[in-house]
């Protein structure tokens, strides 16, 4: 992994093509080089470059700038012959490594490449092969560009994966796990004065085991096969209901009011009625109230959300209020709905969580 997190890989059958066509590509040298002595050295260069570009993807710096080093040999054994398989070389390294580096390969690749021209006074070759060094720099940075690119997008993707994972987990376990832990700590308290009420406390706990069980049986196979047709019922606005009498059974007597009508897509739904059971878990584990009022109003183009209680709210800083994924996974998923989020204390005392989920055709998918 480098500077730009993107790590490139010479393969193996690239590196085979690149040793045999330096080979074919410098055999005319060899034919065409003139004096004997030339050809002999010619053959020399030719056995050097094919084992520099053999280790180019163990030792990419040291076989490019041996390979360019050839380059500038061979145009000044046999001025015609041309760089060779310079361009090549400089374009997959400028792949292999991040541009920073690359950058000053090429300003070697250009002294190489175009410095025995320029000695020599032929000043089109010496602006060809500029051209062409910058071009093929430019084709293997856009490259390693790209491939660092869908490396940022497939990590950033993944770090969203798992952070709607953790949101849901939250969701699916965390209501009903709060629920029993406040019905164990009742039967406890009751379980000597009152072992009728205890029972009915503990049949609760279980009751709500189960439920928690059910839910992240559900969870953990749609997070295993993410296709919609196999997931089981959501929670919609019609299950608000039986999540108060949820709560008001497990000691926080809840009311809830349901206002308008109309259709709300399944993601708003699933939106709101995570965030009142969020809302409500947080003052059932926290507030340590007598009462909570739910307020669920569909019209105006949006599904209104409010969730008062009478607890210490106002003595308990909203940061405080519940885990660290709650009022953070509340925010969130307004704002993935395209709605506003709002919680704090209220005035004359308690909390207050309200938030306002757009309804328009564009809704949709899971929250």
């Amino acid at each position: 992994m480098h500077g730009d997190g993107y790590t490139a890989r010479l393969a193996p059958r690239w590196k085979r093509l690149l040793v045999v066509g330096s080979v074919v590509v410098s055999a005319p040298v060899l034919v065409f080089g003139g004096p004997l002595w030339v050809r002999a050295v010619g053959c020399g260069l030719i056995a050097v470059q094919a084992a520099a570009l053999w280790v180019l993807d163990v030792r990419p710096r040291a076989g490019t700038a041996v390979v360019l080093a050839v380059s500038a040999g061979f145009q000044l054994l046999v001025p015609a012959f041309g760089p060779g398989v310079a361009f090549v070389v400089l374009c997959t390294f400028a792949w292999l490594r991040p541009a920073g580096e690359s950058l000053w390969m090429l300003a070697l690749a250009v002294a190489a490449v175009c410095g025995p021209p320029l000695a020599q006074q032929r000043w089109l070759p010496a602006g060809l092969w500029l051209v062409a060094c910058l071009l093929a720099w430019s084709w293997g940075a856009q490259a390693r560009a790209r491939g660092a690119r869908r490396v940022a997008e497939r990590r950033q993707a993944a770090l969203e994966e798992r952070a709607r994972i953790a949101r849901e987990l939250h969701d699916v376990l965390s209501h009903t796990v709060s629920v029993m832990v406040v019905q164990a700590a009742a039967a406890d308290d009751i379980f000597d004065v009152n072992p009728g009420k205890a029972r009915e406390a503990l049949r609760r706990t279980e009751e709500a085991g189960r439920q928690a069980l059910a839910e992240l049986r559900w969870f953990l196979r749609t997070a295993r096969d993410d296709t919609d047709s196999e997931r089981g019922p959501q929670p919609t606005l019609d299950d608000v209901a039986e999540l108060g009498r949820t709560v008001s059974a497990a000691g926080l007597p809840v009311e809830v009011l349901r206002e308008g009508a109309g259709e709300v897509p399944m993601a708003v739904q699933l939106g709101a009625y995570r965030i009142v059971q969020e809302a409500l878990t947080n003052a059932l584990r926290h507030a340590r109230g007598s009462r909570a009022t739910v307020s669920v109003r569909v019209g105006d183009g949006a599904v209104e959300v409010l969730v008062r209680d009478d607890g210490n709210g106002g003595a308990v800083p909203s940061a405080n209020r519940g885990s660290g994924q709650g009022l953070a996974g509340m925010r969130e998923r307004a704002a993935l709905l395209g709605g506003t989020f709002a919680a704090g204390p209220r005035p004359g005392g308690g909390f207050e969580v309200s938030a306002r989920l757009p309804i328009d055709e564009g809704t949709g998918g899971h929250a």
